[in-house]
């Protein structure tokens, strides 16, 4: 029997929705691509060399996440989850670490880039106290804020906990989990939250471990939750390692870390 045209009509658009809810899913916040509507560039110096940062607020604010980024330098990945953030009512800053101007395309500058902080640790944090400060100078409340990293932008959120930065907590996506020499957690005054993948080949379950044993020393309230399949970067849109479930779920996880450091 031949189905009434309303029926397939109708087949039709509930296909469509759940096209475009996985969209949705997939490919969130797409609006936002180019930058909030609310969002804007902020320059600011540290040590006499000027960066440029991108500063979202929230009307009523939750409180502040200062957000770090890969070492790509602070672009429209970035950005968009600053955008992201502050849908769901979270003032945002996204810290510049490279310098105004400084977004490397060449693998091998993002090495140098990167390379130049990780040997000058004091250069790190400085930067990122620069930030917090560019923060609170936009009416951001520095006092009520958690920082969040994505790889190389994980290893500096690790580097400013154990800097002892008064912060509610770090949270740490497909990020840098090594310790440097003569460092350690003793200081590090909020809780730390780890999402990683367990197929990373660059930052390995070893290294996963060794933080936790770390951490656990040193009484650090923590959680670390790892994606089998994740390799690095699972959470780049768009890009070949990008894992929709973790993502999303780690999306997911980390809104609740903030809903419970910033108004706990």
């Amino acid at each position: 029997m031949v189905k009434p045209m309303f029926s397939q009509f109708t087949s039709v658009q509930t296909a469509a929705a759940v096209f475009l809810a996985s969209l949705t899913l997939i490919f969130p916040a797409l609006c936002h691509s180019q930058g909030s509507a609310d969002g804007r560039d902020v320059s600011y110096t540290v040590d006499g060399q000027s960066y440029e940062g991108y500063f979202v607020p929230a009307t009523d604010s939750r409180g502040l996440v200062l957000l770090i980024h890969d070492w790509d330098g602070l672009t429209a990945y970035e950005k968009r989850r600053a955008d992201m953030l502050a849908d769901e009512g979270y003032s945002v800053f996204a810290v510049d670490l490279f310098g105004e101007g400084i977004r490397p395309e060449k693998v091998e500058d993002r090495r140098q880039h990167t390379g130049e902080l990780y040997r000058d640790r004091d250069k790190m944090r400085a930067i990122m106290r620069g930030a917090l400060t560019a923060a609170g100078g936009e009416g951001a409340d520095t006092d009520n804020a958690v920082a969040a990293g994505y790889c190389f932008g994980g290893a500096a959120v690790l580097e400013l906990a154990r800097s002892g930065a008064a912060l509610r907590g770090f949270a740490s996506f497909h990020g840098g989990l090594g310790t440097p020499q003569g460092q350690g957690y003793g200081d590090v005054a909020g809780e730390v939250r780890i999402y990683h993948g367990t197929a990373d080949s660059a930052v390995t379950m070893a290294d996963f471990a060794e933080l936790a044993e770390r951490l656990e020393a040193n009484d650090i309230p923590h959680q670390m939750i790892s994606y089998g399949g994740a390799p690095h970067a699972f959470t780049v849109f768009g890009s070949d390692r990008y894992r929709e479930d973790a993502d999303q779920h780690s999306w997911s996880s980390f809104m609740a870390f903030l809903e419970e450091r910033l108004r706990g």
